[in-house]
């Protein structure tokens, strides 16, 4: 069985637009539209599990406000000029949070706030590296991160 036919009748007909209509382009192109065809299937991510899922206009609201917030405050620094010394740095953010796709929400969130940027996940220490524009103190962040974002994302992905 075919998890993707309409993606194997495409490439089968790419196959022979390529490289011309003969029998043995036929069976070929069939044998690598279903090859490709298993090999997105093993791509595919698992359905996201929520838990609880009435808790993600929470998120959202939470999260529009800190980049309301975040944009000013990046906005104000840009627009200010030198007269206030802003540190930027790299933090190192511990996390407990498991769940793939809490994790990938959480970059989206890191990323999406003006004035940070999510930079890498280390798997192994379960760390992530992030870049902040206006580094007052670490703890801070740190606290904000777990507390706000990963605390909430727990809750709703495992």
């Amino acid at each position: 069985m075919l998890p993707y036919p309409l993606l194997s009748a495409s490439l089968v007909i790419m196959w022979l637009a390529l490289n011309g209509f003969t029998l043995g382009h036929l069976i070929l192109g069939c044998i690598v539209a279903v090859f490709a065809s298993w090999g997105m299937a093993s791509l595919r991510p698992a359905k996201p599990r929520l838990k609880k899922w009435y808790l993600l206009p929470k998120l959202v609201g939470i999260v529009l406000y800190d980049i309301v917030r975040s944009n000013i405050a990046v906005a104000s620094i840009i627009l200010g000029g030198h007269r206030r010394k802003f540190k930027s740095g790299f933090i190192t953010v511990p996390l407990d949070v498991e769940s793939p796709m809490a994790l990938a929400v959480l970059a989206v969130v890191v990323t999406s706030t003006p004035g940070t940027a999510w930079l890498e996940y280390n798997s192994l220490n379960r760390t992530v590296l992030i870049h902040v524009l206006d580094l007052v103190d670490e703890a801070e962040w740190q606290t904000l991160i777990k507390g706000r974002y990963e605390a909430l994302l727990m809750e709703i992905f495992e």
